[in-house]
């Protein structure tokens, strides 16, 4: 009976879609966000070898990083309704093609501008190509077991991306090039854009029928752009000094003004009365809420293996590797248990988890150490957890929202990803620095702050509607 159920909403889904194949929009999207997950946190390996490579100072190194990561977070909400109005496959191409032609340029970079420009280009590139990848999802697959699958897939697969970053960008810088965590893209994304052409089916003309909300799109860019940069500055600068208060300052009157025009225009960038759906609002801010936590589990640990245990990069890519299982496992079961069990449950379980895990790194993080000891059991605690944790949360966030809406619904789902983990980093950098000059004391705070913030995090799924299955 399961078999025919899920055969008939594959089929219907199929349909819905315009005739594009599920595993095409599940193939994409998932390759899709592992790139962009990837770039994230590949290019911090590589960052000695471009500043010798290229003769970068530490300003430009900065911005290396800097770059990415501030187009990426500005242009999600633009990116996300640019999908709605202009067709998923447009968008999905038009995405894929300007982050695979950036990486191509920045992997053969003979400058400082050349290489941030570049990784400013793929992080634009990455803010389009990012959203859609779970409307690809939400579009394709009715709401029911088969999207719960998907999106477990998505979760699992885009996670795995930033786990394993470190590993592959330390294989690569060792044994080939810094150039090459670029340059690894371009074949990635030329094979994806052949299956993206071939099988997807574009959904419509709803751009004929409506125009882009530019001044929405300018102030949600700029505010939250200028959000992540004050964000960024806290952690040199603290959180009182001028130049991290005017840009997040800044910030917040843009966004204020952004929901201002987003009231009064007659076709906005993000419908406010999506937020009147409490999946979508709870979804939302627990899931920014709970990855203010989940950066710890990478940052930190990369940082406890290399600065205190000593490990080389590709040893600490290696040792990831069951955090990486962790997280494949907790989103490959959550499907079968939200089957069976009411999902705000299995969200709950799972974020206890997450914290317990938190609380078990901070308590054995210390300059003995040792792989067996200090990282494997609370990392594959921790691990899983969030993949049971994360699949019901993205999945409500995005539940109730009208197909037409699905990209900016994906929009907002990824903005609270990484807005949240851009001010939990932050935080948890700052505690951690301030805890002492012992390198171990000060990532074991920052995972016993994690931990509560998780628990907090989890505490809002119990405001999150009841699911009926």
């Amino acid at each position: 009976m399961t078999t025919i159920h899920e055969g008939g909403a594959v089929q219907a889904a199929d349909r819905r879609a315009g005739g594009t194949p599920p595993w095409a929009a599940l193939l994409a999207a998932s390759i899709g966000q592992f790139l962009v997950v990837l770039d994230i946190s590949v290019v911090n390996v590589a960052l000695p070898g471009m500043r010798a490579g290229l003769g970068l100072g530490a300003t430009s190194l900065q911005w290396v990083v800097n770059a990415y990561s501030l187009a990426f977070a500005g242009f999600l909400l633009l990116g996300g309704r640019a999908a709605d109005l202009f067709g998923r496959k447009r968008v999905f191409i038009t995405g894929l093609g300007l982050f695979t032609a950036a990486s191509l340029a920045g992997g053969l970079a003979q400058d400082a501008g050349m290489l941030i420009g570049a990784r400013a280009v793929q992080g634009l590139g990455a803010a389009i190509l990012a959203p859609v990848t779970l409307s690809l999802i939400t579009g394709t697959f009715p709401e029911g077991p088969a999207r719960t699958k998907a999106i477990a897939m998505w979760t699992a697969v885009g996670t795995a991306g930033g786990a394993t970053g470190g590993l592959v960008g330390g294989l690569l810088t060792d044994y080939l090039s810094w150039r090459w965590v670029l340059l690894i893209n371009v074949p990635i994304g030329a094979a994806v854009a052949v299956v993206a052409a071939r099988w997807l089916r574009e959904e419509g003309a709803a751009a004929a029928r409506q125009r882009l909300d530019v001044p929405g799109a300018v102030l949600v860019t700029g505010g939250v752009g200028l959000l992540a940069f004050g964000i960024g500055r806290t952690e040199h600068h603290g959180w009182t000094s001028a130049d991290s208060l005017v840009p997040l300052l800044a910030g917040l009157v843009l966004l204020a003004l952004f929901v201002a025009v987003e009231a009064r225009t007659a076709q906005p960038l993000v419908q406010l009365r999506l937020f009147r759906l409490r999946s979508v609002a709870v979804g939302n801010l627990a899931t920014l809420v709970s990855t203010m936590a989940g950066f710890a589990l990478w940052y930190f640990l990369s940082l406890y293996m290399q600065n205190v245990l000593h490990y080389s990069a590709v040893r600490t890519g290696v040792s990831f590797l069951p955090h990486t299982a962790g997280i494949i496992l907790g989103s490959k079961l959550a499907p079968t248990l939200m089957a069976r069990m009411d999902a705000r449950l299995l969200a709950a379980g799972g974020g206890l988890m997450a914290a317990a895990g938190f609380a078990w790194q901070s308590a054995v993080l210390d300059a003995g150490g040792t792989f067996a000891g200090s990282i494997l059991g609370p990392g594959i605690v921790m691990a899983t957890g969030f993949g049971l944790l994360m699949t019901p949360l993205v999945e409500a966030s995005t539940a109730g929202a009208d197909r037409a809406e699905a990209g900016a619904v994906a929009g907002v789902v990824n903005t609270s990803r990484t807005i949240g983990g851009a001010i939990g980093l932050t935080i948890l950098a700052t505690a951690a620095a301030r805890s002492g000059s012992d390198l171990a004391d000060g990532y074991a705070t920052a995972f016993l702050i994690a931990a509560v913030i998780t628990a907090a995090g989890t505490a809002l799924v119990a405001f999150l509607p009841r699911t009926r299955r």
